[in-house]
């Protein structure tokens, strides 16, 4: 059994507003799994939700670079060791620069946008800079309507594509999206495994109400068309007008919204921290 640290039931409290008891008693169950701890939680009801956005540790800034027709953008994260330097200039000069060598090469892929210039100027950068900068990801979105994007403060970046000429909406959504962080445009997007494994848990917790099995069905299905209209973008409430929804928006404006990207820095990387009062009560209990 590995473990379990105070950072690990710190952050499992935060991401499910449990206490610090359920919290550790979990990850001991889970052996130190943070994911299959939540899960386990929100099963027998400790925990309603959890936050689906990875952990954000990691600095940086996302750039975007729009075509001037505003029917094509590529968004790139960039990644360096600390916030000081994600407000540097000369970072954000150059995340800049592979932005727009991005959208002229349509890049989806790091490794085919860092070209031998662009990896020395890369190169140049971090012995200038004295850290480690690093493009993580890169998407370019292309539409026949429209694209545009919403940028908040370079740590979160939204592109959203509309089948109609229209970038104000596209703004107006993209912000949206910044907002809530939908999984999917629709229904249709979401993958069967985010479902079947929402599924299950809501059947864990609905089976704690001791209902017979054909009212625990029911439940298991209301409580599922519930979560998809809370995680599809068109059936949220829109951030600006939260009486309307966003589907409704849409249709008044008659056009759809064909894609979204949305990235967040740092989002799912893990960097090491040090904690040392928790290593100081470690130590004095070693003791």
């Amino acid at each position: 059994m590995s473990t379990i640290s105070p950072m690990q039931v710190k952050e499992l409290r935060e991401l499910t507003g449990a206490g610090m008891m359920e919290c550790k008693k979990a990850l001991v169950e889970a052996n130190g799994d943070m994911q299959l701890a939540i899960d386990n939680m929100r099963k027998s009801g400790q925990a309603k939700a959890a936050k689906r956005a990875g952990k954000i540790t990691a600095e940086g800034a996302i750039v975007v670079a729009l075509s001037d027709n505003k029917t094509r953008a590529c968004m790139l994260e960039v990644n360096c060791e600390t916030d000081f330097v994600a407000r540097d200039t000369n970072f954000i000069a150059f995340s800049e620069k592979l932005a727009q060598a991005g959208l002229q090469a349509n890049a989806q892929d790091i490794a085919v946008l860092l070209t031998p210039a662009l990896e020395s100027d890369r190169q140049a950068l971090v012995l200038k800079i004295g850290e480690n900068i690093q493009p993580r990801r890169v998407a370019t979105v292309s539409a026949t309507g429209c694209v545009n994007f919403y940028l908040h403060g370079g740590r979160i970046g939204v592109l959203v594509a509309l089948d109609k000429n229209n970038p104000e909406l596209a703004k107006d959504i993209a912000m949206h999206v910044a907002a809530t962080n939908p999984l999917a445009v629709d229904a249709s997007g979401l993958s069967p495994a985010v479902l079947e494994k929402e599924r299950e848990i809501i059947t864990a917790q609905a089976q704690t109400s001791g209902k017979p099995a054909n009212i625990i069905e029911k439940m298991v299905e209301g409580r599922l068309q519930k979560f998809v209209q809370e995680v599809c973008l068109v059936h949220q409430p829109f951030v600006k007008n939260p009486d309307q929804l966003v589907q409704d928006l849409l249709k008044a404006a008659q056009t759809k919204v064909l894609s979204f990207m949305r990235f967040s820095v740092g989002e799912g990387i893990e960097k090491q921290t040090t904690d040392f009062a928790a290593e100081v009560e470690a130590t004095i209990r070693g003791s």
